[in-house]
C-alpha cells in the first residue's frame, strides 16, 4: 500500500521534470553543454561545431556532434581538423576520435565491394 501511495505522488514529479526537459530552455542548454564540452575535449585550436547535433534515443544516451577547428601541433601547420564527439548524457563526458575522413567520398575497389 505505501509503495501505491508513494508511486503516486512521485507521477508528478516525474511528469514535469519530463516536461521541464523538453522546454525550448532546457534544449538551448543542453546545446550549449554539448558544445563546450565537445569544444573543450577536441584540443582544437578555434574548435567550434561543425553541423547540427545528432541525438540518439534516450536507451543510448548519447549526443554526436562533429567539431572542426585546427591541429595545435606545430608540425601540422595549422591544418584543418575534425573530430566526432560523443557525449554522455549520464555521466556529463564527452569522447573525441579524429574524424578527418568523414566527409570524404569512399572509394571501393570494383574487385572487393564492401561488406
Amino acid at each position: 500500500m505505501h509503495a501505491w501511495r508513494a508511486s503516486v505522488l512521485t507521477l508528478p514529479l516525474c511528469l514535469l521534470a519530463a516536461a521541464r526537459a523538453s522546454t525550448p530552455e532546457a534544449w538551448a542548454a543542453h546545446t550549449q553543454e554539448v558544445i563546450a564540452a565537445c569544444v573543450a575535449a577536441s584540443g582544437l585550436r578555434k574548435a567550434h561545431a561543425a553541423g547540427d547535433l545528432v541525438e540518439f534515443d534516450d536507451s543510448v544516451g548519447f549526443t554526436a556532434v562533429l567539431i572542426a577547428g585546427r591541429y595545435p601541433q606545430p608540425h601540422m601547420h595549422d591544418a584543418a581538423a575534425r573530430v566526432l564527439c560523443l557525449f554522455d548524457k549520464r555521466s556529463r563526458r564527452a569522447l573525441v576520435s579524429g574524424a578527418d575522413a568523414i566527409l570524404r567520398p569512399q572509394r571501393v575497389s570494383p574487385a572487393s565491394p564492401p561488406q
